[in-house]
């Protein structure tokens, strides 16, 4: 999917900065989704420079607020003038720095329409409990990097990191409170509509 020019400046300060951003693909399906289910309130666990929250504030409507989380100052810097570069309002967006899993139990049980999570792999299961528990019925989880550059599907391939997207995947096809699909856009994007 082409991108404008603020998508590919925040691109370039992520570079900059050593994150990686949600591919266009998983960034253009992340926008669809938001605006498919009218996203009023999304976390996003990993700010990144603001990428993937471009594309989620771009498909949730007007007053819709995104609480965005990561443990690097930087990053979140590189997000705000992101999000300023693109006109959105200060009032929507909540950027929280911090380490998530300290963060996420301070937000408030199913008031979110959307989580996202693109942080540290190996705290993903953690994750999933904090998303279940913030998701409204009928909200979305997405989680980024669900294929891991092509090793989750090779059993041969068991790093910690690996292994913890692949567990997640089996946690969230198995989670009976869960409705979910594997979309094959940028590195894998895992969504579910929690019941």
């Amino acid at each position: 999917m082409p991108e404008d020019d603020i998508l590919e400046r925040a691109r370039a300060r992520a570079d900059e900065l050593g994150c990686t951003p949600v591919l266009p693909g998983a960034g253009a399906a992340l926008e669809v989704l938001a605006a498919a289910i009218g996203a009023r309130a999304v976390v996003e666990i990993g700010t990144g420079a603001g990428v993937s929250g471009l594309h989620l504030l771009r498909g949730m409507p007007d007053d819709g607020v995104l609480t965005t989380i990561d443990i690097e100052v930087e990053n979140q810097r590189a997000a705000r003038e992101a999000f300023g570069e693109a006109g959105i309002r200060t009032n929507r967006t909540r950027l929280i720095p911090g380490r998530a899993l300290d963060v996420l139990p301070r937000l408030t049980d199913g008031a979110y329409d959307l989580v996202l999570l693109d942080a540290d792999k190996e705290e993903y299961q953690a994750y999933l409990d904090q998303a279940l528990r913030l998701l409204r019925p009928g909200g979305l989880l997405a989680v980024d990097n669900a294929l891991w550059h092509d090793r989750v599907a090779d059993p041969a391939q068991r790093d910690p990191r690996t292994t913890a997207v692949r567990e997640l995947g089996k946690l969230v096809r198995d989670d009976e409170r869960l409705v979910p699909a594997m979309l094959p856009c940028g590195d894998g994007l895992l969504v579910a509509v929690k019941r």
